[in-house]
This record gives structure tokens, sequence and C-alpha cells, in this order.
């Protein structure tokens, strides 16, 4: 089969069945497979790439799958940036295929010809050019793992327009594991044994609660664990729906754009437990006086 064809057919390995995209030269073998897989696989087509990887995000966060968008090379790609930096900041897995000029292009400053994954390491979590058929299948594997697992965020793959059309051997296998990513780190039995104590001997504790716990699916152990501590809780915009908005506990959304009630037990409480969320600068304010009285537990993902 055609390198196009082992991508749409790696995709359908996935589970994926509905895509976002816009065509365009560079990219366009690809939308020719998906054309032949019309029955099974659902294109989305947008009006801008970045709408394109937008609409990728929301399908990503409602359907709580890997969203998927197509783009072309040049222009198509860095019109995705944008999505693809949200994306990372909010922590939503996401595989953007870009197009790219044929291998023997590259380098040359051919039409719409960009340096896409230099301008999209920063913000992705892998970032890989594809210049061989062969090398698809597994790139793809590769691509959903590391999008989806430990803090998810988004992937970038960019195919050469001949490894497209070229033809290869498929065969798929998914990834599980790689020797040089550790997506969960092993938290530290002496941390959590001071976190205990802290938190035992709290006079006016107060929890802040972010979208990790939600990514996590840690909401009932949360809620058990507030409830029977009797720890009031405020939230980031992002970890709103992490518990009821009615819970006797609740203080209501902290920060810039919250309520005044949780900024101010902020700055009153001993011992702040901060659980999947980032102290954002719109959370925080000024880090000089942000709740200087306190003692921080800091549960995240992402070593502090």
């Amino acid at each position: 089969m055609t390198g196009s064809e082992a991508l749409i057919q790696s995709l359908m390995h996935e589970g994926v069945d509905t895509l976002f995209g816009y065509p365009g030269g560079a990219i366009m073998p690809v939308f020719d497979a998906l054309y032949d897989k019309k029955d099974k696989m659902n294109h989305i087509l947008t009006r801008h790439e970045q709408g394109a990887v937008h609409a990728a995000q929301g399908y990503a966060r409602v359907s709580q799958k890997v969203g998927v968008a197509l783009v072309t090379s040049g222009p198509g790609a860095t019109n995705a940036i944008t999505g693809l930096t949200d994306a990372m900041m909010d922590s939503t897995p996401l595989v953007v295929i870009s197009g790219q000029v044929a291998s023997p292009l590259l380098g040359t400053d051919a039409f719409q010809e960009a340096d896409v994954i230099g301008v999209s390491l920063p913000v992705t979590k892998w970032a890989y050019q594809i210049r061989r058929a062969e090398d698809i299948a597994w790139a793809v594997s590769r691509a959903f793992y590391i999008a989806s697992s430990g803090r998810p965020g988004p992937v970038i793959l960019d195919i050469a327009k001949d490894a497209q059309i070229a033809t290869c051997e498929y065969s798929y296998e998914k990834t599980t594991s790689l020797r040089s990513y550790r997506p969960i780190p092993t938290p530290s039995k002496e941390n959590i044994a001071e976190a205990v104590e802290l938190i035992n001997n709290a006079k006016k504790p107060l929890a802040l609660i972010g979208q990790g716990v939600i990514l996590g699916n840690a909401e009932k152990e949360l809620t058990d664990f507030l409830e029977k501590a009797q720890i009031p809780f405020a939230w980031t915009i992002l970890g709103l729906s992490a518990m009821p908005t009615n819970h006797p506990l609740n203080c209501g959304m902290l920060g810039m754009h919250g309520n005044i009630g949780p900024n101010i037990k902020t700055n009153e409480c001993d011992v702040l437990i901060a659980i999947g969320m980032r102290f954002d600068d719109r959370v925080t304010g000024d880090l000089k006086t942000y709740a200087k009285q306190a003692k921080v537990i800091h549960f995240d993902i992402d070593r502090a």
C-alpha cells in the first residue's frame, strides 16, 4: 500500500473515526486515501487550519480520545501552531499531521516549504518528520502513545510528499512504552509522609483543584479525601468539573477572574494543598506576596 494508505490504516488502528482538516497540495495524497475510507472515517472540513486544530481539541476534550487534524505544508502547518500551543498549555491529546515538500526539495526554499519541526518543537511533546513510507506506521503508533500518556499534549508528524506516495509493506504494532520516556513519575514516600504530617497538623488548610484531577480520573478519591478531612477547596477554571459547584466545602474559582473569597483564604491558610494545577500567574498574582504564610503541598504530574 502507499504511505498515505498506511497512514489512514494506522489511524483506524488507533480508533480514529473523526478528524478535522483543510487540504492542500502537499497533503493531497492523504486526503485521497481518506476519501477511499469515507464509510469508516468522518472528515470535518474547516475553513482554516487553526480552526481545524481547535476543533480537534474540542473533540478530544469531549470524546476523551486523541484529536486528529490534517494540514498542508508551509502556511498550513504554521497556521496550526496556535492550536498546538493551546493544546500544550491545556494538556489536550492531539496529533496534527502536516504535509511537507518532497524529501529531495527539503532545504531548498521550495514552494510552501517551512521548517515545521523547528517551529513546533517548543509547543509539542514530540515533533517528527517522516521521509519514508515504511516509517509512517511506527511513527503514528508512537505519536498516539506520547499524546495520550502522562500529561496529555500535542504531537506533530510532518510527512514528506514522496513518503505519502511511495509504497511499503504495512504492519502495525501499538506502542505501550518507550525507553527514554517516563510519562508517570514515581512519588517519593518521604514526600508523601511529610505531606500527611502537614495536613494532619493544619489548623486552616485550603485545597486548590486543577484539571490534573480530571485528567487523572481522581474525582472520587479527591472528594473522599476533602470530605473526610473537611478541607475547603477552590478551583481553577479548568478544574471546574472536578468537584460539584454546590458542594458545601466549595469556595469558588480563585485568581484574577475568580471570586474574592478563595483569594483571601489563600493568604490566610496555614497549609495550601495544590492538586493538579500549575500556579499560573493569573492565579497567584505577585509571587512575592502570594501565600507567604502557608506551607505548600503541590501534587502534580510535572515535578515542581
